[in-house]
């Protein structure tokens, strides 16, 4: 038995939502499943990303989706109606904030900016899990959102995007509850601590904290995306069957480490 046959996802249907590049978590969790033998359906924002999609996967379907707009969402769940009988699986990786605005102190955020954000990268996924509830198979299914680390660490370059976030997490647990009256779909979010993305580049001082994160990880090396991506593979497998209504967290032991010697006296190990 290889590797990608433990995952039991050869010939499963998994809609994958939120593709950007090549560097995407989407992207890095698309191409596991696409080499453990799933049949992967793309749902992007855009002409131009379907235009990536193409690219990166020129054998799998794509469908352009805002998920800020209803119409969308139905319309992308008739398309894949129309082209699968079953779901077994979906990945949600969507998030957006405006901040046209600028960098402002978080009781300074806009009212408009703060609730698209909530509508996009939170109520998006009760949208979509409502929109394929009927074509999610009852026994198997699993949908997976992509969070972070932790929602109470108030980093002031993230802005309003952490409060969004944990309204997510605790979306993934009425969820999974309400889907347990009919089904036995799972809902979990893997959540990982900083990375190097495209979406995480446009932060102002990221670089910054993503340096002091990965000082802060138990191995000193910084979560990779690969790493990410593979435990979104497994929570959308049947591997992960026990497991529901969690947060994963995947940060290198970063949350247990906030004491370490070479943080506090800016000191390396002794060799």
């Amino acid at each position: 038995m290889t590797t990608m046959d433990f995952l039991q996802l050869a010939g499963k249907n998994i809609l994958v939502l939120g593709v950007a590049n090549r560097k995407s978590v989407a992207w890095h969790t698309a191409r596991l499943l696409l080499d453990a033998g799933a049949n992967v359906i793309f749902s992007v924002r855009s002409e131009q990303r379907a235009a990536t999609i193409a690219k990166l996967a020129p054998d799998s379907p794509c469908y352009i989706c805002d998920v800020e707009h209803q119409e969308q969402i139905d319309q992308l769940q008739q398309a894949v109606s129309d082209s699968v009988d079953t779901l077994h699986g979906i990945v949600h990786s969507v998030a957006f904030a405006d901040y046209s605005a600028g960098w402002l102190p978080f009781h300074e955020t806009p009212r408009a900016a703060f609730l698209q954000a909530v509508d996009i990268s939170c109520f998006s996924l009760v949208a979509v899990s409502n929109a394929f509830k009927d074509l999610l198979d009852p026994e198997t299914g699993s949908v997976v959102t992509i969070s972070i680390s932790t929602t109470r660490m108030a980093a002031e370059n993230y802005g309003y995007m952490a409060p969004v976030k944990a309204a997510m997490d605790s979306s993934i647990c009425f969820l999974a509850k309400s889907f347990s009256k009919f089904s036995r779909v799972r809902f979990n979010a893997v959540c990982p601590g900083l990375l190097k993305t495209s979406a995480s580049a446009g932060i102002p001082g990221y670089v910054d904290s993503y340096l002091f994160a990965e000082k802060a990880t138990l191995r000193k090396e910084a979560v990779k995306t690969e790493e990410v991506a593979s435990t979104v593979a497994f929570m959308i497998s049947p591997r992960s069957s026990g497991i529901n209504s969690q947060g994963i967290v995947i940060d290198a032991g970063m949350g247990t480490n906030y004491f370490d010697d070479q943080l506090i006296t800016g000191q390396p190990d002794a060799d």
